[in-house]
Formats: structure tokens, C-alpha cells, sequence
């Protein structure tokens, strides 16, 4: 399997987490990939960073490029499965990039996002809450192909709020970061 290298979707994402102040924050890094993000979040100051993938090329290039650090946890699986580990464990920053490209068929898992591009964002929709701490921040990447306005009116209705924080206009789409947070 090869590991997912860095395009538009990783620096934009990579970009957002640097605007954050993570000073003592335990963070989480789903689909990790190369770790580019992992390592956006130690320089914004995260105290903890669990980086998972479900491939494990991914999970070994991102130990590669974060050796220096040390409060890492790396597992290798399929979205929430790790928090079986640790099912009390919150989270005060999560960063997501899923495969959100539109496809007939999930061939390559890092990018084919099922219909609309949303078979794995939804099932992320459904179930981050139960990984979020109380004052937790959720930044996930979408595409305007993935009906973001949906997306925002369904957190809407599990009592979060979420706004476009970054975009960059690519000749087909848009990539977007979304700021997900509880609405107080």
C-alpha cells in the first residue's frame, strides 16, 4: 500500500491547524497519512498527538516524520477503533482529511469517498462526539462536491455549529476546513 503523499488538501488542512493554539492540548489525527498534521499540531504547541490510519505503510512513514517527538501514540486502524483501547479518552483538538472524493467504487481508501464523497464523513458525523472533550474543536476538510451546506445543517442538529475557516478554489471543487464546536 502507498502512503498518501501531501497535495492542496493536506496543506490547507496543515494551514488551519497552524492558526490553532494547542499549548497543553491532547490532539488526535485521523488519517494521519504521511503526518503532516501531526506535526502541524506539535508546532502550534499540542501537548499529546494520537495519529491513526488504517494503513499501515501510513502509520510507520508518519513515526518516520515525527521521530523527534515523543508524546505520540500511533494505531493502525479504521476511524474510532483505537478508542476501544481507551474508551474514557477525550479529545480537545481532532484533525481530520478523509477520503472525500465522489465515487461509484472505494478502490483507493485515502481518496474514494463512496457516493457523494461522504461514506466515510458521515460515519466521522456520527460518531465524533463520543471522542470530543467539552471544549473540543473538530477542523475537517470537505469538498464543495460533498455538500458542505448538508453537513453544517446536520451538526446543526447535534448541537454544534461549524464554520469555513480556509478554502482554496481548485479547477473542479473547492476544498474547504470546516471549524466544528459545540454550540454553547
Amino acid at each position: 500500500m502507498e502512503v498518501y503523499v501531501p497535495q492542496e488538501d493536506s496543506f490547507l488542512l496543515e494551514k488551519a491547524i497552524l492558526k490553532e493554539d494547542l499549548k497543553e492540548k491532547n490532539c488526535l489525527d485521523l488519517g494521519t497519512g504521511s503526518g503532516i498534521q501531526t506535526k502541524a499540531m506539535f508546532k502550534s504547541g499540542a501537548k499529546k498527538v494520537t495519529a491513526v490510519d488504517i494503513n499501515p505503510d501510513a502509520i510507520k512513514k508518519a513515526r518516520e516524520n515525527n521521530k523527534q517527538e515523543k508524546e505520540i501514540t500511533f494505531f493502525e486502524g479504521d476511524l474510532f477503533r483505537f478508542i476501544h483501547n481507551n474508551p474514557s479518552e477525550r479529545f480537545d483538538f481532532v484533525a481530520f482529511n478523509p477520503p472525500y472524493v465522489p465515487s461509484d467504487e472505494i478502490k483507493w481508501k485515502d481518496l474514494d469517498g463512496g457516493k457523494k464523497g461522504r461514506e466515510i464523513i458521515d460515519v466521522f458525523l456520527s460518531e465524533f462526539e463520543k471522542i470530543l472533550g467539552p471544549k473540543g474543536i473538530v477542523l475537517l476538510l470537505v469538498s464543495s462536491l460533498n455538500k458542505p451546506e448538508e453537513i453544517i445543517s446536520l451538526l446543526s442538529k447535534k448541537s454544534f455549529k461549524a464554520k469555513i475557516i480556509e478554502k482554496q478554489k481548485l479547477f473542479f471543487e473547492e476544498l474547504l476546513v470546516l471549524k466544528i464546536t459545540r454550540i454553547k
